[in-house]
């Protein structure tokens, strides 16, 4: 008898017995795999015994956990009764749920199961050995837990320093520019004062002196014009009387020259012409 025999001889002895439908369990291909939830980007991942035939995402017989990576660890919830039961009934694994259920002990009590069913073995011994083995990896994992949190916190603190000197190079970076633009605008402003200051100077000298120079210049000439009237009298009629004292002399010695010879030869000219005439006169006469 071969094994295809076997297989349909229990089977038939099983229906028998009514143990048809889990018989059905036992003989179809069950495994225990991920089926993927949650949205693009961030994947949830349900651990279940499903038919090999049916689809990733398809009809499942039993939910024996959750697995979420988007955690740092990842979060993992298996019901350790259950996944034991499914390996005990020779459920196999894919690969990611093969270390999952690793990394949560299940994997570790079935072998330790198997080898108080083989004798190797008891049970108390076995069970010792999965506490013991539990106690350690609790603590492995709080202790990489913690090392995360410590790495995150350190990664956080690095950032927080990094943006905080970065926050004060820029505040300095600002004031330093503030300072720049209040000097320009100081140094604008005194240049401005300074050209009002400039414009204004000549304004008000100026002012002065156009309210100074008619009272120079008026009380002068209140002061010039009496002067005025009173010097010519006093002294314009010596400058009258000097000024042809000092020109007559020379006229009153040239003239007589320029006019004696005229007269002496006007004189005798006047007499010789009654000269003339008279005899004129005297031959009318005749």
């Amino acid at each position: 008898m071969n094994v295809t025999h076997t297989i349909f001889a229990a089977h038939f002895k099983h229906q028998q017995l009514g143990f048809g439908p889990l018989l059905n369990v036992f003989h179809m291909a069950t495994r225990l795999r991920l089926q993927r939830h949650g949205k693009k980007g961030q994947p949830f991942y349900h651990i279940v015994a499903a038919d090999t035939r049916a689809k990733r995402d398809g009809r499942f017989i039993e939910k024996v956990g959750t697995y979420n990576p988007n955690t740092n660890p990842a979060t993992i919830e298996v019901v350790h009764d259950r996944a034991l039961y499914w390996l005990q009934v020779g459920a196999e694994m894919s690969h990611t749920t093969r270390a999952i259920l690793k990394y949560k002990g299940v994997v570790y009590h079935n072998h330790l199961l198997n080898g108080v069913r083989k004798g190797a073995l008891t049970e108390e011994q076995a069970t010792k050995k999965f506490e013991a083995w539990v106690q350690e990896k609790e603590g492995k994992i709080n202790q990489s837990a913690s090392k995360i949190a410590a790495a995150a916190d350190a990664a956080e603190a690095k950032a927080l320093a990094a943006e905080k000197e970065v926050n004060e190079a820029r505040a300095k970076e600002l004031s330093s520019k503030q300072a720049e633009l209040a000097a320009e605008a100081s140094a604008a402003q005194a240049a401005a004062d300074a050209e009002a200051a400039a414009a204004a100077a000549p304004a008000a000298e100026e002012a002065p002196a156009a309210e100074e120079a008619p009272a120079t210049e008026e009380a002068p000439a209140a002061e010039e014009a009496p002067a005025a009237e009173e010097a010519p009298a006093t002294e314009e009629a010596p400058a009258a009387e000097e000024a042809p004292a000092a020109e007559e002399a020379p006229a009153a010695e040239e003239a007589p020259a320029a006019e004696e010879a005229p007269a002496a030869e006007e004189a005798p000219a006047a007499e010789e012409k009654p000269a003339d005439d008279a005899p004129a006169k005297e031959e009318g006469e005749a």
